[in-house]
């Protein structure tokens, strides 16, 4: 037993660039686990680093200079976070307050509904039961008003924290794009030397991370506003309001289309009941799912789609318990680092090794 221990450490750990990447993925596992909400600002400015990259690269290829190029797609991403904060956010955080002062008038439709069924069905509905399901639920949906009220007058303290990031990650974005290579070189600097392996995952996962999140960003932007023309031309109430919501839950792969579906469900049933309407709206938003999953998803993620299935909801789970937002954010990517340092890993003892044992 302690002979096989020998021979796997040997055939895993006695390459000196297997022992750097080892020493690089902890020392970033540890910086990330610890440091995650001072970084919060760093992270959000690399993300769209990344995003602002390949326009930057395109626009260079015309002849422009790295600055100018810069320069151009900074003042046209800026002038597109302004039409986001002032135009659709506001008009998302009205029809937000719309929902929630229809919500009590929803649920004395569904207890009026609820209160029919014991009589309908006497044998599987119990009176008792429904009447304390129906106090919880309308308990919890009075707790939610309040916390949301809470939120807001906490949110009131972050302000000046949310007036610091505003100016500090697009300023962070400038430089980390306008000097990319000089941040390189630096960051080469502090990393051992034999780490010719890591050099090698890196070059691997950067192309993929720069990929993902620009197909990501993309994948939100075209489930939104497909979903919102849906909901627009047969008229649902919040349309832009859900729509952002679908746009947001293409984050969390799987899980995020199946928590969004159910307000959609639920807006749909007490606006037309089960009709002709009803299940137009359901049939169309199963058709746009379906685009994205089966069409659009392994069009821009063709490298994620090698993941299974079950791979990708763990690495949701698992990261995203890590990292909170982030982890989740980045599970696919963060899954198929994984698998790339494991075929990456050396698995046979180190050359030096065997030449002294001759």
């Amino acid at each position: 037993m302690l002979e096989m221990l020998l021979q796997w450490y040997r055939r895993r750990f006695t390459d000196p660039q297997a022992i750097a990447l080892l020493a690089i993925l902890v020392a970033g596992f540890c910086i990330l686990y610890f440091f995650n909400g001072i970084l919060a600002p760093l992270l959000v400015a690399i993300v769209l680093a990344y995003l602002l990259e390949w326009p930057t690269v395109r626009l260079q290829s015309f002849g422009f200079s790295r600055t100018l190029s810069v320069c151009i797609v900074f003042f046209i991403f800026t002038g597109i976070v302004m039409v986001l904060v002032f135009v659709i956010a506001p008009l998302s955080w009205q029809q937000g307050l719309n929902l929630m002062a229809d919500l009590p008038s929803m649920l004395n439709r569904s207890y009026t509904l609820a209160a029919t069924l014991p009589k309908r069905y006497p044998a599987l509905v119990d009176a008792g039961i429904l009447d304390m399901m129906t106090d919880n639920l309308r308990a919890r949906i009075s707790g939610v008003g309040e916390s949301v009220v809470r939120y807001s007058l906490a949110s009131l303290v972050g302000l000046l924290t949310l007036a610091i990031y505003l100016v500090i990650v697009p300023l962070m974005v400038f430089f980390l794009l306008k000097d990319k290579e000089l941040m390189l070189r630096a960051l080469r600097r502090v990393l051992p030397r034999d780490s010719g392996l890591a050099g090698k995952v890196w070059a691997e996962m950067h192309q993929q991370i720069s990929n993902y999140i620009r197909g990501k960003v993309l994948e939100m932007v075209v489930v939104g506003i497909a979903t919102y023309l849906v909901f627009f031309f047969l008229n649902m109430r919040y349309s832009l309001l859900l729509a952002v919501l679908v746009g947001l839950s293409v984050l969390i792969p799987y899980i995020g289309a199946m928590l969004v579906s159910i307000p959609v469900v639920v807006v749909a049933l007490f606006q037309w009941g089960i009709g002709t309407d009803f299940w137009t709206l359901i049939i169309a938003y199963l058709v746009v799912q379906g685009l994205d999953g089966n069409l659009l998803v392994p069009l821009l993620f063709s490298e994620a789609v090698n993941l299974h299935p079950l791979v990708i909801i763990l690495a949701v789970v698992i990261f995203g318990g890590l990292w909170g937002f982030w982890g989740v954010f980045f599970a696919i990517p963060l899954a198929t680092l994984v698998k790339a340092v494991y075929h990456a890993w050396p698995n046979e003892p180190f050359i030096e090794e065997t030449q002294n044992e001759r």
